[in-house]
This record gives C-alpha cells, sequence and structure tokens, in this order.
C-alpha cells in the first residue's frame, strides 16, 4: 500500500481504528489551496478530481449538484464535497447533513444552492400533487363492499335515474356513464345490467308500490281517468289513474297501471278490467266520484255497465267538435294546401335553408313549419297559424321554382286560413288550460261553457260567413253534448264548491235541487263519520287498562257526569239545521280572485266549514279530461323505444308506474 506525506499536520486524515472513518479536517483556507489525502475503503489512497465525481442517481434535490461519489463507489455509499473534496456523512436519500455542510464551509455556495431550491420551487407545474399518505392511497384503490352503506346508497341512486329519467337498463354498461360515476366515486363498481334489471329495479317498484298503497289507504273519494293504447310493437295498453285531494288539502295524481289488455276492446272486457285495476289497490268503487274518458262507444258503455259516473274529455269533446265544424270544400283544400307545403318544407334541406334566408331577409320570427298530428288537440290550428305567419317568406322562396310555384296560396286560400284561425285560435287556449292534472280543472268547465257562449264564440260583425259558420257549429255541438243532465248536475256541483265562482253560472232553477243534493250527502257523511268515531272510542273504552281492572266498565269521572248533565239541560241543534246553517255561512263568503287557489281557501276556511270542505275534496278532484291517461301512454312510448321492442307487457308496465310515481 502506497502511502503519501501530507503536506501540513493540519491537513485531514481517516483513522482506521474504530471503522467509523471519521474525517478530521484542516481549515478551508488551507484545504482549499492543497490536496486532500484521503484513503478509500479499498485502500486507494490516490485523490479524486472534482471532476470525476460521479452524481447521485434519481436525485430531485438542488444540493446534490455540490456533491458527488467515486466512479468506483458503485452502492454510492460515501458522499464527497465537489468543493474541498471531503466526505460528509449522511444516510441514504437524507439531504441535512449536505445543506449543513454548505452553509458551515461553503457559504457562497449555499446561498446559490438556495436560490436555485426557491427558484425550482416557484417554477414547479400546478398539476404536481403531494404524495398521498398510505391510508389515503389505500382509500383510493379498495373499492366498497357490496353490503357496505356508500355502496348501497350509489347503487340506489343509479336505480333511480333509470326508472325515473325512462332511461334504458343497458345504460350501465356504457364507458361514458361509467366514467361518470368512477369519477365521482373511484371506489365504487357498478354492479351488473342483469342486478339492475331483475334485483334493483323490481326491488324499486315494489318500495314505491307500498308507497303508494299505504297512501290510497287513507283516501275517501276519488276520481279517475282511464283510455286504451297501442304500443310501437302493436302491443294493446289499458291505462288507469286516479286522483284525489288529502286532508291537508293537497291534489295528488297517481299512475296504477298500465296493463297488457289482448282482450277484445269491447265495453264489457273494459268495464272488468276497470274492475279489476281498483280491486288491486283494495279502492272501492263506491268511493269512485266519477272516472273521465274519451267518447268511444266501448268506453261510454263500460261506465254505464259498471254503474260509475262518467265526465266525458273536454279536450276530446272540443276536437270532435272543431272537426265536425270545419266539413266545408273550401276548408279542406286550404287545409290540404298547408299539409302539402309542411311537406315540402320538411322533405328538403335546401329549401329549409332558403325559408331560413328568406326569413332574416324579411325580418320574420326563425320559426319552422308546424306538421298537423290527427291525435293531437290543436295541432290543424297551430299548423295554420305558422302557414300565416310565414307567407311571405313562403312566396319568396317557392315563387321561383317553377315546380312547386303551385304550392304558393291564392288570396282565396289565405283568405279561408284566416278565418278558420279566427275562429279556432282562441278554443287551443281553453284545451291547454283544462288538460293540467297539479291543479282543479272541472270546476272551470260550467265558467268555460258560458265564456265560449256569450263571449269567444259569439258572432261579430267583423267575421266573415265562414268564421261565423265555424262559431255556430262549434257552439252547437258542444251544447247537445253537454246537455245531459247528469252531467250538469255534476259540474254544477263542482262550480258551487269552488270559492272562485260559487253560483255564478249556475241557473236559477238548478239551484235549489244543487243545495238540497250537497245538505243530503253532507248529513250522510256527517252521520257516517259519528258513526265509526263512537264505534272507535268504544272499542278504545274496552281495550283500556282501567277497563280491562274494573271488568269491561269504565270508571266514570267528575267531569263526565256535568257532561251528562248539561247535555240533558241543553238539547242539540237537528244536524239537518247544522248543515243548512254552514251552507248559507259559506254562500255569504265573498267569491274570491279568479286566479286564486280554491285548495288554499279551503285550507283556511276548513275549520269553519268542515262538513262542507269534505264534499269541496269529494268533487274538485275530478279532472276535466283524460290528458293524465294520454300522458301516461307519451311516458310508455319513451320506454318502448325502437331499441326497447322487446320489452315485456309487465316490465313496461313496471318502468310506466316507476316514471309517473317517483
Amino acid at each position: 500500500m502506497i502511502k503519501r506525506d501530507c503536506l501540513t499536520t493540519e491537513a485531514a486524515l481517516w483513522s482506521r481504528d474504530t471503522g467509523s472513518k471519521v474525517l478530521k479536517q484542516s481549515t478551508e483556507s488551507e484545504l482549499a489551496s492543497k490536496a486532500v489525502a484521503y484513503t478509500m475503503a479499498s485502500g486507494s489512497t490516490e485523490p479524486e478530481p472534482a471532476g470525476m465525481l460521479v452524481p447521485k442517481r434519481n436525485c430531485t434535490s438542488a444540493v446534490w449538484e455540490y456533491f458527488g461519489f467515486k466512479r468506483d463507489d458503485v452502492a454510492q455509499s460515501q458522499v464527497l464535497c465537489k468543493t474541498c473534496l471531503g466526505r460528509v456523512s449522511t444516510s441514504r436519500g437524507n439531504t441535512t447533513n449536505l445543506y449543513q455542510h454548505l452553509k458551515t464551509q461553503h457559504k457562497t455556495e449555499y446561498d446559490r444552492c438556495m436560490a436555485k431550491k426557491s427558484s425550482s420551487v416557484q417554477n414547479k407545474p400546478s398539476n404536481v400533487t403531494r404524495q398521498g399518505s398510505l391510508t389515503e392511497l389505500f382509500e383510493g384503490v379498495t373499492p366498497y363492499e357490496r353490503t357496505s352503506k356508500r355502496h348501497v346508497e350509489i347503487t340506489k341512486a343509479v336505480t333511480h335515474c333509470i326508472a325515473k329519467d325512462m332511461m334504458p337498463v343497458n345504460t350501465v354498461t356504457k364507458p361514458g356513464f361509467n366514467n361518470l360515476v368512477t369519477t365521482l366515486d373511484k371506489r365504487y363498481r357498478m354492479p351488473s345490467r342483469t342486478y339492475f334489471s331483475q334485483t334493483a329495479i323490481p326491488e324499486l317498484h315494489m318500495q314505491c308500490r307500498r308507497r303508494v298503497a299505504a297512501e290510497l289507504k287513507a283516501v275517501e273519494f276519488f276520481a279517475a281517468t282511464t283510455d286504451m293504447w297501442s304500443s310501437r310493437t302493436a302491443e294493446p295498453y289499458q291505462s288507469l289513474t286516479v286522483h284525489y285531494i288529502t286532508e291537508d288539502l293537497h291534489l295528488e295524481a297517481r299512475s296504477l297501471q298500465t296493463a297488457y289488455f289482448p282482450e277484445d276492446h269491447t265495453g264489457e272486457n273494459i268495464a272488468a278490467g276497470l274492475r279489476e285495476g281498483l280491486a288491486c289497490w283494495d279502492l272501492p268503487e263506491d268511493n269512485l266520484v266519477c272516472i273521465t274518458t274519451d267518447n268511444a262507444s266501448n268506453m261510454v258503455k263500460a261506465a254505464q255497465l259498471n254503474e260509475w259516473t262518467r265526465l266525458q274529455c273536454f279536450g276530446h269533446r272540443l276536437h270532435l267538435a272543431i272537426e265536425n265544424a270545419i266539413k266545408d270544400g273550401r276548408v279542406s283544400r286550404a287545409i290540404g294546401l298547408c299539409k302539402k307545403l309542411v311537406g315540402h318544407f320538411s322533405h328538403s334541406w335546401k329549401k329549409k335553408a332558403a325559408l331560413t334566408e328568406a326569413q332574416k331577409e324579411l325580418k320574420l320570427p326563425e320559426h319552422s313549419l308546424i306538421t298537423e298530428c290527427p291525435t293531437r288537440w290543436g295541432s290543424k290550428e297551430k299548423m295554420i297559424a305558422r302557414v300565416l305567419e310565414q307567407m311571405k317568406a313562403i312566396s319568396q322562396v317557392l315563387t321561383g321554382d317553377r315546380h312547386a310555384r303551385s304550392l304558393i296560396p291564392t288570396w282565396q286560400d289565405a283568405e279561408v286560413l284566416e278565418s278558420i284561425h279566427k275562429a279556432l285560435h282562441p278554443l287551443s287556449e281553453f284545451t291547454d288550460a283544462l288538460s293540467g292534472e297539479e291543479y282543479v280543472s272541472i270546476s272551470y268547465l260550467k265558467p268555460v261553457l258560458h265564456l265560449l257562449a256569450t263571449s269567444v264564440l259569439a258572432e261579430d260583425a267583423a267575421d266573415t260567413d265562414l268564421t261565423r259558420s265555424i262559431k255556430t257549429k262549434v257552439l252547437a255541438y258542444l251544447n247537445d253534448k253537454y246537455s245531459d243532465l247528469n252531467t250538469q248536475e255534476l259540474l254544477d256541483v263542482a262550480s258551487f264548491m269552488d270559492p272562485r265562482f260559487k253560483t255564478q253560472y249556475i241557473s236559477a232553477d238548478n239551484l235549489p235541487a244543487i243545495k238540497a243534493r250537497l245538505k243530503t250527502e253532507m248529513v250522510e257523511s256527517a252521520r257516517r263519520t259519528h258513526n265509526q268515531e263512537k264505534r272507535s272510542r268504544t272499542e278504545t273504552a274496552q281495550n283500556s287498562p282501567s277497563a280491562q281492572a274494573s271488568g269491561g266498565k269504565a270508571k266514570k269521572t267528575l267531569g263526565s257526569l256535568f257532561k251528562t248533565s248539561a247535555a240533558s239541560s241543553a238539547l242539540p241543534l237537528p244536524l239537518e239545521d247544522v248543515v243548512e246553517a254552514e251552507l248559507n255561512s259559506y254562500l255569504l263568503t265573498p267569491v274570491i280572485d279568479g286566479e286564486d287557489d280554491p285548495l288554499a281557501w279551503w285550507k283556511v276556511h276548513n275549520i269553519h266549514f268542515p262538513r262542507l270542505c269534505k264534499m269541496a275534496r269529494k268533487y274538485l278532484c275530478v279532472p276535466a279530461t283524460s290528458a293524465p291517461s294520454e300522458r301516461l301512454f307519451s311516458t310508455g312510448g319513451n320506454i318502448v323505444t325502437c331499441t326497447r321492442s322487446s320489452l315485456k307487457p309487465a316490465k313496461v308496465d313496471m318502468l310506466v308506474f316507476l316514471a309517473k310515481n317517483l
């Protein structure tokens, strides 16, 4: 082994006695001017130039620029300073001693290192995040247990989303939907499509069905609507909805069924299907106030066979009245021309683009033409109104086309369309207003019929002969169809129970009969309620612990003795007189504004008119149109699409029920 003499006694010496390799250093000024003598573990004593030191592998700290390792130090276990070639003791990856060495021995290099460190922190990319803790990393990759609370909550939410929004069950297999759920919660693992179809959705259906059944159990009076429908796959269905007013005076609507109906659509079969539908929900037929249907003969017969009060749908009846009134050669030609116009622009994108340019040039509303749908109320009038609105733009587009020039309406056609529009436009607003199911609508029928006769369909001096003819025919048709005595009485009672109208639209000849009917029903209802309360009190007294301890005889209290004495001295008023007084008091209250909610008024005045309020809950729940059943079939059409045409009828019923009742 070669040994080198030290140039000074203050030079760095390595001690081998303890094996700890402790460095004894001289002053910085002398070490900077002299070569450092050191001895490697291998025994070599040749000094290594600073430029030949190897940098640390996989390092990120700026301080490692000032330290390195000897080439033959493969393990990189002995850290050497590039400035003084001195060895610095440090553990693997720890830079505290390195910073301390620069700070105490090389002040200039230390300042430069700290400046680099601060600049690197400021220029650090924003997407670089801190390293997560072990717990966080564990939580991020470990999926929830299937029985865990969080997994169950998310699964229920996904099931509710599929059912309420009428989404296909295979949505849970779509990459986009799974990416959304994973982004929201990385630990959730989506169950299979089969699980949602055969387990999750049926369980949600049973829960919703139990909830609806519990609500209907507390219902005293209810109304219904029904209709027949064929799906995209030509499978026939029968709908049934119920409508009722709760004790806290809220109007509620529930879809009971969209039942598969493969039998012939005869009145007998429909009547049996409706009775079965009510029986499935334990709804007594005696509590059915009225059923609203369209005017098909089988529906009329079904209501007659079941001996149910039936109300004809105002929307269907008005639609038929309009169709009957426009049976005229001039009208047929003008409407046929409108249909051809709409079809011409609907099948040519070039004509659509030209129409848009003409609308911009003429500063007309950029509206598309509307196609008539024979089964959609008011669609014919909307088509005519849109053609009249865009008449100038249509003429400008078609003038230059010699093949389509004949589609431009003549001045005679324009006059006919104007006459039709003037007669029919006000009627569409009534249809839309009476088709709601979230507010009281039946009490509007009598005022609407009166308004049609006295204002909307009344003859005007400015009307053309065609307009006057259409108005007369529509009004005569409606008066004839609503002349039935049972229908008139039902509408009179409903109008009487609405604090916005009361007796305003009831004939003076019919008013005594309406009051007598209400008195009779109020007395019967009060007696029935009294008997039920008496029977309930008796059962409660017999089952009480004090009654059982005394052998079934309840012990009289001191207050009961005074109560008996007071009752014997002051005879109560007859129930008929109480009902008469309540009815007269109601008629003396002022009529409320037409925009106010009648149920809100009854909620406030229920304490003053308790028996009459029950009659309001009975009659004001009847819908004026069968639109709730029509909406049920629209929901069914959104479920039985061309991509879901293989759905079984039982599954269709389940999905429609969930979509409407969730």
